[in-house]
């Protein structure tokens, strides 16, 4: 299996390497959408600003590509942090841009509680909202590392598969067909982010 990880310029790549290739994948980092035609899965990195991302993936060549690879094609794909607020159709940091528009919703600055601090940073548990494949064999409230100041916000609720909670609950996990998203990096999660790495690997999520 081929898992095509899309090199933007904004993705920590040595760490998606190395936890994809100890979980059994062969890894092709790729900086010319052209190769997604060799990919059977595709996993979408990312860390910084929403439009800095989407600013990079359009000079890169890849929205296109990447709509038709996933949406017209099918080929599963998993985005972590910035990689998943990507796949939403709008994000308002850093003034507002379109994102790839795999999932109708929006990415919003998150609204911390008291004694809560932005960024959200470190450890913290994840509350199931419902089964998927993609967390097959990860129990309830398992830790996960998280990174973020922004949070997504899809339309459709049920798109939700886990929250976390912090600044009153915001997705950690979302997905539909065979798209995935994970605010946390799963690369950076111990034995529980390897797992999510080896379903999206082995579960057929389409």
């Amino acid at each position: 299996m081929t898992v095509l990880v899309v090199d933007y310029g904004m993705g920590n790549l040595g760490s998606v390497r190395r936890a994809l290739e100890e979980c059994g994948a062969s890894v092709l980092i790729s900086d010319d959408p052209h190769d997604l035609k060799l990919a059977s899965r595709i996993l979408l990195p990312g860390v910084g600003a929403f439009c800095d991302g989407m600013d990079h993936l359009s000079k890169g060549g890849w929205i296109e590509a990447l709509q038709k690879a996933v949406l017209e094609d099918q080929i599963p794909v998993l985005g972590i942090c910035l990689g998943m607020q990507l796949m939403m159709s709008q994000g308002d940091e850093g003034g507002g841009s379109p994102g790839l528009g795999f999932f109708p919703g929006k990415v919003r600055k998150m609204a911390p509680q008291p004694q809560e601090r932005i960024p959200h940073v470190g450890w913290n548990e994840l509350r199931i909202c419902r089964p998927d494949l993609i967390l097959q064999g990860i129990l309830n409230g398992t830790d996960f590392y998280f990174v973020h100041s922004y949070c997504v916000d899809p339309d459709d609720p049920n798109q939700v598969i886990a929250q976390v909670p912090y600044a009153g609950n915001v997705p950690a996990v979302i997905g539909r067909d065979n798209i995935r998203g994970a605010q946390f990096h799963p690369e950076k999660s111990a034995k529980a982010g390897f797992q999510l790495i080896r379903n999206f690997l082995e579960t057929s999520i389409c």
